[in-house]
């Protein structure tokens, strides 16, 4: 059943008339998710009006008159169009400033479903039209205890599986054998399956130049294969096969030798510092009682790669928020590709993870951060030097 009461409290706290969720063809998949609703047919669009008071209110189809019959509320019938128009206006009637799936001028567009059209139908009725962008995540993306729990559980076996990757490497390294990026990163699939992980997606296993590629996906055809000398990133994330578990998600660097060379010992140290600036940033600032903001934590590590000198090689956000899905519906640490001017929320967890990206070799080093009231506290390990894997 949706939160409705809560829903409403946090409207009336941010001083917001109504929150309007609607869909058509599945488009907003973040609507059914708020509502607790399965998705149905919609091949008519549908309307859900949660005021700040009073009784929520629906407009839907006649074909389809049984789609929100599952949620508390007034139900409203159309059919043709301009009996779409007249049930709109009339469910907007009394309406100042209505929360959408919208964000202006694209700001957050992992929120940004509402298409142009029907944003200039609703203001054509009168209501002022705002982001749901923080009411999103307030039911979106806070995490219950149990979920916290499966992170924790899920982070103890990416920690085991990644170092066991690494030892990996250095033993066929240290016998001669041939391992490429590929059949590790199979390995890396195999253990999942074994240890009851799950994940959207093969983790990244990159050496050489291809760690210089952010999202480099090793192919059975092509992947390089792992040697002396090369520097090994490792981005591994998962959640166990519990209903609603989240994820955790990490990268760590090896170096298959016995000492790091300094080009790259380096560039850790500078990515390294970027990191703990951000996760000293939010830690300040949530002891504080501050209102923390995903593009300050971005600032905060991108300023540190910046002033050494490396800002054009820092193409990414410094991270995103964490969830069922590995980039979950909350606030996300960037300035960059986006200005996400959402506030960090108790009980949410997000990455962070800055990186510097060279044409011969990239270093990524990402910790995940779990807010809990007053504390910001990391839940795994962080990587304090690149691993010499054959010392």
């Amino acid at each position: 059943m949706a939160p409705i009461r809560e829903i409403q409290k946090e409207l009336r706290a941010a001083r917001i008339d109504a929150w309007l969720l609607t869909d058509f063809y599945h488009r907003d998949p973040i609507s059914y998710r708020v509502l607790g609703l399965p998705p149905g047919l919609a091949k008519r669009r549908w309307f859900y009006l949660i005021p700040a008071r009073g009784t929520p209110r629906k407009l839907v189809h006649r074909i389809e008159a049984g789609a929100l019959d599952a949620l508390p509320g007034q139900k409203t019938l159309y059919a043709g169009l301009e009996e779409l128009y007249a049930g709109l206006e009339k469910l907007l009637r009394g309406v100042r400033t209505l929360a959408m799936q919208y964000s202006p001028r694209l700001a957050v567009p992992y929120v940004s479903l509402a298409d142009a059209g029907l944003v200039e139908l609703v203001r054509s009725f009168g209501p002022r039209v705002v982001s749901s962008a923080d009411l999103v995540q307030l039911f979106e993306a806070r995490w219950t205890s149990r979920q916290l729990a499966s992170h924790r559980a899920a982070g103890r076996k990416v920690d085991s599986i990644m170092q066991a990757a690494f030892r990996r490497a250095a033993e066929f390294v240290r016998r001669g054998r041939r391992l490429t990026e590929y059949e590790l990163q199979r390995w890396i699939v195999e253990q999942f399956e074994r240890s009851g992980l799950v994940s959207d997606d093969p983790p990244i296993v990159a050496v050489g130049p291809n760690s210089g590629n952010p999202h480099y996906e090793p192919q059975p055809q092509g992947s390089r294969p792992i040697r002396r000398g090369d520097l090994l990133l490792l981005d591994i994330w998962a959640k166990t096969r519990a209903p609603d578990s989240v994820y955790y998600d990490i990268t760590w660097t090896g170096y298959l030798d016995a000492t790091v060379p300094e080009r790259y010992a380096k560039i850790f140290r500078i990515v390294r510092e970027a990191r703990d600036a951000a996760v000293a940033l939010v830690q300040q600032g949530v002891a504080a009682g501050r209102a923390v903001r995903g593009f300050e934590v971005d600032r905060a590590a991108r300023t540190v790669i910046e002033q050494a000198g490396y800002g054009r090689y820092f193409v990414h956000r410094t991270g995103h928020n964490i969830g069922t899905e590995v980039h979950g519906a909350g606030a996300n640490m960037d300035s960059l590709e986006t200005h996400d001017t959402r506030r960090l929320v108790p009980r949410t967890c997000f990455s962070v993870e800055p990186g510097i990206y060279l044409p011969s070799f990239g270093i990524r080093s990402e910790v995940n951060v779990y807010v809990d009231g007053r504390r910001a506290l990391l839940t795994g390990p962080a990587q304090q030097e690149i691993l010499p894997l054959l010392s």
